[in-house]
């Protein structure tokens, strides 16, 4: 076949191509249409959205800061009153029982934003400062389960150890378990293999202890938690490792 044959022959077929497209498009001019409008309107919802969270996040941010604030405030000495315009407090309780109204208001009114939900995990801890475990097991349970990894990471901590303050020993073992397979970026691994070596031995089950212990030791020989672990094994002393292990 001649060269000038072959490429009338693909000449006619791009032209047939593009007609037939053109064709389409014209007949179909309407759902295009369509279907570019609702890719605008999702697009423009998308974008307001994240513009609107935003906007509310930011609001949230100060008065989450005072709220804080409040939490972190000083406790002052038995008889000693307050010194006008500073803020302190006569006990822990009385500086949660402040602080919670203003994590619960900033949860509530602002959930769906990074700063509500950090206001709701300060709700639950609060309500344990004020000795309403049933109330702070609840809260700190909801944030654990959420989609938000790393107040979970946070909760589930928190969790842990309102378990250790309330003798449920197995779930606070199983709650440091969980965080130690799954760490949260807010969590290090070694935080909660710490509270559980610790745990394992204020239970009197000194031979897990040492072995959480000695993971430490070797996976950060050379720094700070290395040391920590070494200084932990040398309180345990050579005698805990001929105890048996209790269940």
């Amino acid at each position: 076949m001649r060269s000038s044959t072959r490429h009338q022959l693909k000449t006619d077929e791009f032209r047939e191509t593009t007609v037939t497209t053109l064709n389409w498009a014209v007949e179909n001019q309407p759902k295009l249409v369509a279907a570019a409008v609702v890719a605008a309107i999702i697009l423009a919802v998308v974008i307001g959205g994240y513009a609107y969270v935003n906007y509310r996040n930011q609001q949230a941010r100060g008065t989450l800061a005072a709220a804080i604030d409040k939490y972190n405030a000083p406790i002052r000495p038995a008889g000693q009153p307050a010194v006008p315009g500073e803020p302190s407090y006569a006990s822990a309780v009385d500086r949660a029982k402040a602080a919670n109204a203003e994590f619960t208001e900033i949860a509530n009114k602002y959930s769906f934003t990074e700063s509500g939900r950090i206001a709701r995990y300060f709700e639950g801890i609060t309500l344990r400062d004020m000795g309403n475990t049933a109330a702070a097991e609840k809260q700190l349970s909801e944030v654990a389960s959420g989609w938000d990894k790393s107040m979970a990471g946070l909760a589930k901590l928190a969790l842990a150890g309102l378990y250790v303050d309330t003798n449920q020993t197995a779930k606070a073992i199983d709650m440091y378990k969980q965080l130690i397979d799954h760490p949260a970026s807010s969590v290090g691994k070694w935080t909660p293999q710490f509270e559980l070596a610790d745990l394992y031995t204020a239970n009197n089950q000194p031979q897990d202890a040492r072995k959480l212990y000695e993971q430490l030791q070797k996976e950060s020989p050379t720094t700070p938690i290395g040391q920590m672990a070494t200084q932990k094994l040398q309180a345990l002393g050579p005698a805990a490792a001929a105890q048996p292990t209790q269940q």
